[in-house]
């Protein structure tokens, strides 16, 4: 399959992390965040827009809690909002055509394999398994469904009445472990300590009041709606959630922890790789080849690898020394990311 050219990111690295502590007891779902249940959850960052600083703060707060156990990793979600509709009613229709709610878990960083929740106003969801992002020619699989999903909203408001004092909406989702065991390393839900690749999305539609509740407003100019605003948790800096590499760190704690986090200089290093795959789909791209030499795809910035490129007429496969030189962490052609180890 031909692969495209991909676009890079206008970012500088820097994921947003969230500290996931245990949950003391079970989640009786009714939507509501207001509860003790949630009293030992932080709060997440303020969303932002998807592109980071260089777009306006978004005009409306959105904001998440995480908790986990040994069956579930429970989310909660607070959008504040003035005009709370939903149209859509059926699973798995495609959510984002409403205001929504979106999650994102990549469970082994790897970028291939994770999964995507969409959530509307209705409590209506789309999940969907992406064995690939799309750049990389990979399908979602839409017929695949979280087995054990449960969901609630809470409105602050009334759902697609103009008149009413709208405040907010909330989501709270409890997501199995079992379920997302197949995209999992070791096929297991996490340890303490260790961290997923996880983000979180608000798409916003310019909307106004019509009979029976809302509309989107139209351009003029196109006679379609105007774009929706994308704000997530962890800034993309791209019009483009699927690109995992991107997403937030989420920190799984204990009792005793952990309460902190650094970024590890694995994560680095797999930045800059990741770096050399945009440069080198995009060289192939313009040239109708991949780049042989790793000294002329780095050229320009600063690097703190040394990388090793192997290449073919359609494949290649970039790779580095891991932080403890024990291992080489390895990036392809379409995106896959793994680690080798060195030596017997």
């Amino acid at each position: 399959m031909m692969l495209s050219g991909v676009p890079e990111p206008v970012i500088d690295y820097g994921p947003r992390h969230y500290i996931c502590r245990r949950a003391a007891g079970p989640l009786a779902l009714d939507g509501c965040l207001n509860k003790p249940f949630w009293e030992a959850a932080d709060w997440t960052e303020d969303f932002t827009d998807i592109e980071g600083d260089v777009r306006p703060k978004p005009a409306k707060r959105t904001r998440v809690k995480m908790l986990w156990d040994d069956e579930y990793l429970y989310v909660g979600a607070e959008l504040l909002e003035d005009q709370i509709w939903a149209t859509l009613t059926e699973r798995d229709s495609v959510i984002f055509y409403d205001n929504d709610f979106e999650i994102f878990i990549d469970p082994d960083g790897d970028t291939h394999g994770y999964y995507e929740i969409e959530i509307n106003a209705l409590n209506t969801v789309w999940d969907l398994l992406l064995v690939k992002p799309y750049r990389d020619g990979g399908p979602p699989v839409n017929g695949w469904d979280i087995a054990g999903l449960r969901s609630a909203v809470y409105i602050e408001g009334e759902l697609n009445n103009p008149a009413a004092e709208n405040r907010m909406w909330s989501v709270e989702i409890a997501i199995p472990w079992a379920s997302l065991r197949e995209c999992a390393a070791e096929s297991r839900p996490p340890l303490t300590g260790e961290f997923w690749r996880i983000n979180f999305s608000r798409v916003e539609w310019q909307a106004e009041p019509a009979e029976g509740g809302y509309r989107k407003v139209i351009n003029p100019k196109i006679g379609k709606p105007y774009p929706e605003d994308n704000w997530v948790w962890s800034p993309m800096g791209i019009v483009n959630m699927h690109y995992p590499e991107l997403w937030g760190y989420v920190v799984f704690s204990g009792e005793d922890g952990p309460h902190a986090f650094a970024m590890p200089e694995d994560e680095r290093i797999k930045w800059e790789l990741r770096k050399l795959y945009y440069r080198q789909r995009n060289h192939y791209a313009a040239e109708g080849r991949y780049e042989a030499d790793a000294k002329r795809l780095m050229e320009g910035d600063g690097w703190s690898i040394e990388a090793t490129v192997e290449t073919t007429r359609s494949l290649f496969q970039i790779s580095a020394l891991s932080e403890d030189r024990m291992s080489l962490w390895c990036i392809r052609e379409d995106g896959k990311l793994w680690k080798e180890r060195v030596g017997p």
